[in-house]
């Protein structure tokens, strides 16, 4: 995802203003006054604050863009400014346009929501064959069918496999809670959405996606292939963020294969376009591209959350959930629609209150931004409410859930010194299998180990003795999601090397779902 495209364009600084204040209706309220120049200098103060190398922020209100600019540089140590037509890569901001391409099938008689899955892939199949052989396209774009959160991305994650590929080795992961029974957020699944929409049409994700939105809507600056981006332009630099506090350019990765889920790539102008689609309730112009039935059932809560309602919450939420596509809460007594994008290198997200016919979008090229904080202190200001800190309030939780994440220094502080390993090194050498992956191999050259990943190459490393039969893994490609992991060899009572287990502490990729078997 990033060595970085270090490109030069004057930085656009658009403010679509009729005036400096726009007026909000509130029920029984007097028109809000918004002083938009306040919000800007808002954004740049929290850019600098978070420090986020770049970061663009548009807003929508009744239909029209009220504000759209860019704030920092697409890549650190340049600079070269961000406008509001800077590419961004904008990750599981993909779903919802996912579920619109749903939705349109089943206004055109080509789907159902209630249609099962295997009868559209018959190779499907979850870890629960009740699972299996019920559930539906609701189910799958809901996050119910059974998979823990973020279960099974080490599989696809740069990996070389075609999502058929990926979607036939789900059977071999863990269940996490009971069919229906419970939420695990599963980029799987919408993989598996966007083969449905293959199978169906004869036509790719982005195909489909570029005729029906995209196309319609004149988003000229939305992706899925990172070639595309040198040649367009303009386009922000993903950062890895080192110790917490530093941000260092990154290439891109391609993640076209598995677009369905989170492979666009685009800017807060075209976002704003879709922004203003979604809050018309998918009404463009003369065309209705989504029906009121479309627009009912995608933001819908699907899949519900419990909400703490013994104490108050700084949003003022009484109920949260999951549509297809969306995240739904209320927000200080008004439905929000919403959701986040995590992409190697950069965090976005997509904020809407619809009764307020108001938008906000966030991109930025970091790890480490104020993406929500935007659209809240936004929010407030178009509501009337009394001003909060928001950027501060979220930067100070972020600071001390770094500082409450000890797990590297943990397991760094549990090492043995002075410990050999137990077996000569070509012991430990051979082939590695795992039905959910395939083949890993470990190598022994010139007295030192290598392990290498079949299907992602990305994840070649060289071991170093940690202790006992324990190694560190040191990536030959840095990663922005984790930096430390070590490997196990297990042995039987015989001392035979029989597996290895892999430990690397991180939020998004469960490594453990590689663990393996020596077969050679």
């Amino acid at each position: 995802m990033y060595p970085f495209f270090q490109l030069s364009r004057k930085l656009l600084l658009v403010f679509t203003l009729i005036s400096t204040c726009f007026s909000s209706p509130a029920l029984a309220q007097a028109p809000v006054k918004v002083d938009i120049k306040k919000l800007d200098a808002y954004f740049a103060n929290a850019q600098k604050a978070w420090g986020v190398p770049g970061m663009a922020v548009g807003i929508v209100k009744d239909g029209k863009v009220v504000f759209s600019k860019g704030y920092g540089v697409t890549t650190q140590g340049t600079s070269t400014p961000v406008n509001d037509k800077t590419l961004f890569a904008i990750a599981s901001n993909s779903k919802a346009f996912t579920s619109a391409i749903i939705g349109m099938l089943v206004q055109e008689g080509k789907l159902n929501w209630d249609d099962k899955v295997k009868d559209h892939l018959p190779y499907f199949a979850l870890p629960d064959s009740y699972a299996t052989d019920n559930a539906t396209i609701r189910d799958i774009l809901s996050h119910r069918t059974g998979l823990g959160t973020f279960c099974g991305d080490i599989v696809w994650y740069n990996s070389n496999f075609s999502s058929e590929e990926i979607i036939r080795r789900i059977r071999y992961l863990p269940q996490g809670y009971p069919f229906r029974a419970g939420y695990g957020y599963s980029n799987l699944m919408f993989i598996t959405a966007g083969e449905i929409i293959k199978k169906v049409t004869g036509k790719s994700w982005y195909e489909n996606l570029k005729e029906r939105i995209l196309d319609p809507l004149s988003m000229t600056r939305t992706i899925v292939n990172i070639d595309q981006v040198a040649r367009l332009g303009n386009a922000a630099s993903p950062h890895a963020l080192i110790k917490n506090t530093t941000h260092k350019p990154i290439p891109y990765t391609s993640w076209e294969e598995i677009a369905a889920t989170g492979g666009l790539i685009s800017s807060v102008e075209d976002l704003n376009k879709w922004m203003i689609f979604n809050l018309n309730n998918g009404i463009h112009g003369k065309d209705t591209l989504l029906t009121p039935r479309t627009r009912n059932m995608v933001w819908t809560v699907h899949n519900s959350f419990p909400v703490d309602r013994t104490k108050p919450n700084d949003y003022g939420s009484t109920f949260a959930g999951y549509g297809l596509g969306w995240g739904l809460r209320d927000y200080q007594g008004h439905l929000k629609v919403s959701h986040t994008g995590g992409y190697d290198g950069m965090i976005t997200s997509i904020s809407m209150l619809p009764d307020q016919n108001l938008g906000v979008v966030v991109l930025t090229n970091g790890l480490k931004a104020p993406i929500n904080a935007m659209a809240h202190y936004t929010f407030d200001a178009f509501l009337g409410r009394p001003e909060t800190d928001w950027s501060q309030k979220d930067l100070d939780r972020t600071n001390q859930a770094y500082a409450s994440d000890t797990r590297v220094a943990d397991l760094k502080a549990k090492r043995i010194l002075n410990t050999k390993p137990t077996q000569p090194l070509t012991a430990y050498a051979g082939t590695y299998h795992t039905d959910v992956y395939g083949n890993i191999t470990v190598s022994e050259k010139n007295g030192a180990l290598e392990i290498s990943f079949e299907h992602t190459p990305n994840l070649n490393a060289t071991l170093s003795h940690w202790h006992y039969d324990t190694f560190q893994l040191h990536w030959k490609k840095q990663h922005p999601w984790f930096t430390f992991g070590t490997v196990k060899f297990t042995t039987d009572n015989n001392q035979r090397v029989t597996g290895i287990e892999f430990e690397v502490p991180n939020d998004d990729f469960w490594f453990y779902e590689l663990n393996a078997k020596k077969v050679k």
